[in-house]
């Protein structure tokens, strides 16, 4: 049977062309980038595209259009067996890690790709990172479900789940890279599928899409010589409702009285307080040192393995469905959507 994808065109480097006055690259319509991709003629696949009435630069993402992608997707869901999202690099991973959250009980592929130069460019590594995405969208097994569905990020040969994905490198095309989490799959000469670690929904229920998200999150690092007037402006702002602190390795801080006590009137007025490393790779561990352990007396809680992407969007689709920190608290310790990984001692 011949699959269907929807190609949803939202913009990014893919689609971009050198203006030919300033010579800056600008997006493209999508009937100008569907000229440079005479393979589409070749594939076993029926594509259909949905173009943004006005492509973005992916700087320029927010969470309302976050719901827009998810609306696209659930106002055809049954038309298609797969989707394909062509996205800029530069917030792919925030997007990826958000859809994760708002299409609950997803039983279809949902891939996210782009490229590093525009596809009509001689060197591009925009047509084998389209077509393999694809290909992954329409893969199903025998029985007719498919083999990947999940919110995915595909680009240059491997396929990471959307909520472990991030941003490794501005301008080399091994762009992105899931460090706390196998690959869900590799392309070379064939794409070789690792099955033990996608995802299975239930098939029996319903995709169920959210749309309200709630943005009043902070990603605040810590750094030698942090200044106390400094942080307090931050946690004092009346509308924050959360904050994905990057501590020191295995979720360590400073043991300053005055940090420490910031932290805990700020969780004692119901702050969600997300401790996450530095660390590209690793994961928080509060009750290792010390200096964790303080973290924890004060509030804070663990954000376990969790990449900085999933975590901010993982707060802000919770805050947009709960009004009490107790109830985003509760879920911020559960792997809704396999976004962290759960074990002992944490």
């Amino acid at each position: 049977m011949q699959r269907r994808v929807l190609l949803i065109y939202t913009g990014g480097t893919i689609g971009m062309g050198r203006n030919a006055k300033t010579g800056a690259l600008e997006p493209l319509d999508f009937q100008q980038l569907s000229s440079q991709l005479p393979e589409f003629e070749w594939m076993q696949t029926d594509i259909d595209v949905y173009q943004f009435s006005s492509p973005i630069d992916s700087s320029d993402m927010t969470p309302r259009l976050w719901a827009q992608l998810v609306k696209i997707i659930a106002d055809r869901y049954e038309q298609y067996d797969g989707f394909v999202i062509l996205h800029g690099t530069d917030t792919m991973a925030f997007t990826a890690s958000a859809l994760s959250f708002m299409l609950e009980n997803l039983t279809k592929p949902v891939i996210l790709t782009g490229s590093q130069l525009p596809i009509g460019q001689l060197r591009t590594d925009g047509k084998e990172n389209l077509i393999t995405s694809i290909e992954i969208a329409a893969a199903h097994h025998s029985d007719g479900t498919p083999i990947v569905p999940e919110v995915c990020i595909y680009f240059s040969g491997k396929l990471l789940r959307g909520n472990r994905s991030t941003k490794i490198n501005a301008d080399g095309f091994n762009a992105f890279d899931s460090f706390n989490y196998p690959h869900l799959g590799d392309a070379g000469v064939n794409i070789v599928y690792h099955e033990e670690y996608i995802m299975q929904p239930d098939y029996t229920r319903p995709m169920i899409p959210h749309y309200i998200t709630d943005p009043n999150v902070v990603v605040f690092t810590l750094f030698p010589g942090i200044q106390d007037n400094i942080v307090r402006h931050v946690l004092d702002a009346p509308e924050l409702r959360s904050i994905v602190m990057r501590t020191y390795g295995s979720g360590n801080a400073p043991q300053r009285p005055w940090l420490m006590q910031m932290l805990k009137d700020a969780a004692d007025r119901g702050v969600n307080i997300v401790n996450i490393s530095q660390c590209a790779a690793g994961t928080v561990e509060m009750a290792r040192y010390d200096a964790g352990f303080q973290l924890k007396s004060a509030g804070v809680i663990s954000g376990y393995d969790s990449t900085v992407e999933s975590a901010v969007t993982k707060l802000m689709h919770l805050q947009g469905h709960y009004s009490d920190y107790q109830t985003v608290r509760k879920f911020m310790n559960i792997s809704m959507r396999g976004e962290i990984t759960l074990a002992r001692n944490y």
